[in-house]
């Protein structure tokens, strides 16, 4: 192949037009770098389903390619959906840094993997990997809402590609680490030819407040608190907990883990060094014995979600912890886009048991993770690359962050937003859009039982179930045929349409009976003309379930 043909493939699987299950491929000739392998949470009319993973149909075909699997940080929409894809994928050398590949591991045990089914590398993030003859990738830390965030400078044949994982530039993170802006730097000079860059707060003005702004926050609530202290946080966000320890150690109040996931990733995250405390953390078992003042939880359910410990405590179906009139709750999170009736009703709920609710925007206990405008010109100033391509963001975010790249006095020679499966190809004077792969989502339900794929007809089925009802047919094919209907969410009319239903099941039955059909066939003479007469008469579409049995 001649040098001016030669591309670079780039295929976003996830993450674009969307937040959550992140996940990139890079190809070039026979070989395929993978970046990060996330999940979403589900929308409200995705009845049933707990979480999305990316479809990977196409990584499976192409999986001889893969030359390894770099880990940008330790994030569920980076690497929530590794546990569903491993097992689909012979075994590949992964990258990631400490904290992120312990969070990976904690995840073995619930979806019956073992460390022999992965190929785990820790790397940090100043180093240098080479992957394999056409892929070496410099790590660079980003600061975060989580220890060990690394950035990528990927060099490849044809240049280096600037992917810079989630980030915001906090100048006063809890552990002191900043961001390497001088491997930024160096890139730029050294020319960057694409840049993939965050785009979550691509529309907000200015500067992301710092995880000190946070701390200060919340130590001015604790400081005046004179009951018991609840914050609610996501668990994986171990700078946050950090701070929120140091805040508790500070007021003399010793701290409690409160939620299955709260428990493991601040588990995880002390036994590695990231998460200190003078103190061992007290059970919940112990808290009898704490005043009321000397006691700080941390606990799970800050999107609201019903079976998490805030919303028992909001619910009073807690099994040893009972909230009283004056206690402090501090929800440290905004709402995750289409939990916001859910974190309301626990803020409700709170509030109907007189207890002092603190949440954001109305008070300052909550910072993103993501850099503002100014922090993602800082950026593309610091890399001015050849050609950009915005990333992690709804499709509003994208075209935001792309009019601010073709803003800045050194714009991009050209800028473009994927989806989700596009081949985008890369040469030295070219991005554009050459083609597609299948790319979508898997729906995967009972997490807690290690998952299970939900196909998109049992969602319609639910969906159906959920807006029509349903209608069962039980038909007794025998020499006296019987039918018995029971429905469910169907509005009756006065048991008219029950009536109804069963003299059109009735007929069809008997007749299938005199004219020996099989019972298959007899099952669809009843569905059809059941379904259009209910169509008829309500204008509704409910599930209509015929069953029938040889008597």
């Amino acid at each position: 192949m001649a040098a001016d043909d030669r591309k670079l493939r780039i295929i976003p699987l996830g993450g674009m037009g969307e937040i959550g299950k992140n996940m990139f491929a890079f190809e070039y000739e026979n070989e395929i770098l993978l970046v990060d392998g996330g999940l979403a949470f589900p929308d409200a009319d995705m009845l049933g389903v707990d979480i999305l993973v990316p479809k990977i149909d196409w990584v499976i075909e192409n999986a001889a390619k893969i030359k390894g699997w770099v880990l940008t940080h330790g994030h569920e929409d980076h690497i929530g959906g590794l546990p569903y894809m491993i097992k689909l994928l012979p075994k590949i050398p992964m990258y990631g840094a400490k904290l992120t590949l312990g969070l990976l591991r904690g995840k073995f045990e619930e979806f019956k993997l073992s460390e022999s089914d992965v190929d785990l590398h820790e790397i940090t993030p100043d180093d240098r990997i080479k992957i394999s003859k056409y892929f070496t990738v410099d790590f660079f830390r980003m600061t975060h809402s989580i220890p060990d965030n690394s950035g990528l400078v990927i060099h490849t044949p044809l240049g280096r590609v600037v992917h810079s994982g989630d980030f915001k530039l906090d100048y006063n993170p809890a552990d002191g680490k900043t961001s390497h802006l001088h491997k930024l730097a160096q890139a730029g000079e050294d020319g960057v030819l694409l840049l993939i860059s965050d785009s979550t707060n691509a529309e907000r003005p200015g500067y992301t407040p710092s995880e000190r702004d946070v701390m200060r926050a919340v130590e001015d609530i604790v400081s005046r608190a004179k009951g018991r202290v609840v914050v609610t946080t996501f668990s994986s966000h171990v700078h946050r907990l950090q701070n929120f320890v140091r805040v508790a150690e500070r007021f003399d109040r010793r701290v409690v883990m409160e939620g299955r996931s709260m428990v493991k990733n601040a588990t995880i995250a002390q036994e590695l060094g990231y998460l200190e405390s003078k103190q061992p953390f007290v059970a919940s078992d112990n808290v009898g014995d704490l005043q009321d003042d000397k006691v700080l939880f941390l606990c799970t359910g800050s999107q609201g979600q019903p079976m998490a410990a805030l919303s028992r405590l909001a619910s009073g179906s807690h099994r040893k912890i009972t909230l009283k009139p004056g206690d402090t709750v501090i929800m440290s999170s905004n709402p995750i886009p289409g939990n916001e009736e859910a974190v309301g009703r626990v803020i409700n709920q709170l509030y109907e048991r007189n207890v002092n609710v603190y949440y954001p925007p109305t008070y300052k206990v909550h910072a993103s993770g993501h850099a503002s405008q100014e922090e993602l010109k800082l950026i593309l100033d610091l890399t001015r690359p050849r050609f950009f391509m915005p990333w992690h963001g709804e499709m509003r975010h994208q075209v935001n962050h792309l009019r601010l790249a073709q803003g800045m006095s050194h714009p991009p020679k050209k800028a473009l937003i994927a989806h989700n499966g596009d081949v985008v190809e890369l040469s030295r004077d070219d991005l554009k859009v050459a083609g597609q792969v299948e790319a979508g989502v898997v729906f995967i339900d009972s997490v807690g039982r290690a998952g299970d794929e939900v196909t998109e007809p049992v969602i319609r089925d639910r969906q159906m179930l959920s807006a029509e009802g349903v209608i069962v047919i039980m038909a007794l094919a025998s020499r006296k045929p019987s039918v018995e209907v029971i429905t469910r969410g169907v509005a009756q009319g006065e048991n008219g349409l029950v009536k109804e239903v069963e003299r059109i099941a009735l007929e069809s039955l008997q007749r299938g009976v005199r004219e020996k059909r099989r019972l298959n066939d007899i099952r669809d003479d009843i569905f059809y003309p059941v379904r259009r007469y209910i169509r008829k008469a309500t204008g509704r579409n409910p599930l209509i379930v015929p069953t029938v049995l040889q008597g």
